[in-house]
C-alpha cells in the first residue's frame, strides 16, 4: 500500500468531529453508496478533504484517520439514528460495508436529523461537547450534579424531552443545595432541612438574604427553573415539552452553572 510521507503530520478527528461529519453528510444526503444509507470510506474521503485539504492517495490516510469515525458510527447506532447494514432487502452490499464501514438511517433517525439541523454540534453526544462543559462543574458541585446533569444530556439525545427538562432541574437543585451546604458546612442539617415542608424556602432564604438586589434577582432567574420543572415532574397533567424547551433547559443549566462558579464566594460568603 502506498504511504504517503507526512501521513503522521496528519491530526485524526476527535470522536466529536467525526460525529459532527457523519451528521453533515448525512443531512446533505452525502456519503452513501453500496446500499447504504453511509459508507464511512467516503466520509473519510470528505472529511481528508475539507477538513486536511488532502485529494491524493487518500485511502492511504484510513487506518490513521478510521478510528474515531467507527466509534462515531457506533454510538449514532445507540441512539437509534443508524444501524449497520444496507437501506433494504436485496441491495448491493460489499465485504467493507459489512464489516463495520456500511449503516443506514433508521425511521427515527430521519426524524432526528430533521430536527437536529444546525443544532446538533451543540447537544450531541455522550460524552459530547455539551456533556464536556457541564462536566467541568463536577468539581464544584459534586456527583450529585454530575450524574443529574449527564441523564438531561442523555435524554435529550433520546428525544425524552420532558425526562431532559426534569433532570435539568434536578441538576439544578444540586448547585443550589452545594451553595447552602458550603455556605453552612454542614451538609446533614442542610439536607434535612430542605427535605422537610416549607424547606426549599427556607434554604433559598439563607442563600439570598445576605446578597445585593442584584445578585438575589439573577440568582431567582436561574433557581425559577429549578422550581419549574419540579413542580412539572411531581403532578399528573399533561404538558406540551417538546425539542425547544429542553434545549433551552440545558442551556439554562450550563449558564446557571457557570455564574454560580464565577459568583461562588458570594453566594457562600466564603473568602
Amino acid at each position: 500500500m502506498y504511504v504517503p510521507q507526512g501521513r503522521d503530520s496528519i491530526v485524526p478527528p476527535t470522536e466529536e468531529d467525526a460525529f459532527t461529519q457523519i451528521v453533515k453528510m448525512l443531512q446533505e444526503g452525502r456519503g452513501g453508496n453500496y446500499g447504504y444509507g453511509i459508507y464511512l470510506p467516503y466520509v473519510f474521503d470528505a472529511w481528508l478533504h475539507e477538513a486536511r485539504n488532502v485529494d491524493q492517495h487518500q485511502a492511504a490516510y484510513y487506518d490513521h484517520i478510521s478510528e474515531p469515525f467507527f466509534a462515531a458510527a457506533w454510538l449514532l447506532c445507540r441512539r437509534g439514528i443508524i444501524r449497520p447494514g444496507v437501506q433494504r432487502y436485496h441491495s448491493q452490499s460489499t465485504d467493507e460495508g459489512s464489516a463495520g464501514s456500511g449503516y443506514s438511517v433508521t425511521p427515527f433517525g430521519k426524524q432526528w436529523l430533521k430536527e437536529a439541523a444546525g443544532k446538533y454540534d451543540y447537544v450531541p453526544t455522550e460524552p459530547g461537547r455539551f456533556a464536556q462543559m457541564l462536566d467541568k462543574f463536577t468539581p464544584t458541585f459534586g456527583s450529585a450534579f454530575k450524574v443529574r446533569a449527564q441523564e438531561a444530556v442523555k435524554c435529550y439525545g433520546a428525544h425524552a424531552h420532558l425526562a431532559c427538562c426534569v433532570m435539568c432541574g434536578a441538576a439544578a437543585e444540586s448547585i443550589y443545595l452545594a451553595i447552602a451546604i458550603a455556605k453552612t458546612g454542614d451538609q446533614a442539617q442542610i439536607e434535612k432541612d430542605y427535605s422537610n415542608p416549607g424547606g426549599r424556602g427556607k434554604i433559598e432564604k439563607l442563600i439570598l438574604d445576605p446578597l445585593g438586589k442584584g445578585l438575589q434577582n439573577e440568582f431567582r432567574g436561574y433557581v425559577g427553573l429549578m422550581k419549574y420543572w419540579r413542580d412539572v415532574s411531581a403532578h399528573g397533567m399533561c404538558t406540551n415539552i417538546e425539542d425547544s424547551e429542553a434545549f433551552t433547559s440545558l442551556a439554562i443549566l450550563l449558564r446557571f452553572a457557570q455564574f454560580a462558579t464565577d459568583r461562588w464566594n458570594d453566594l457562600t460568603g466564603t473568602p
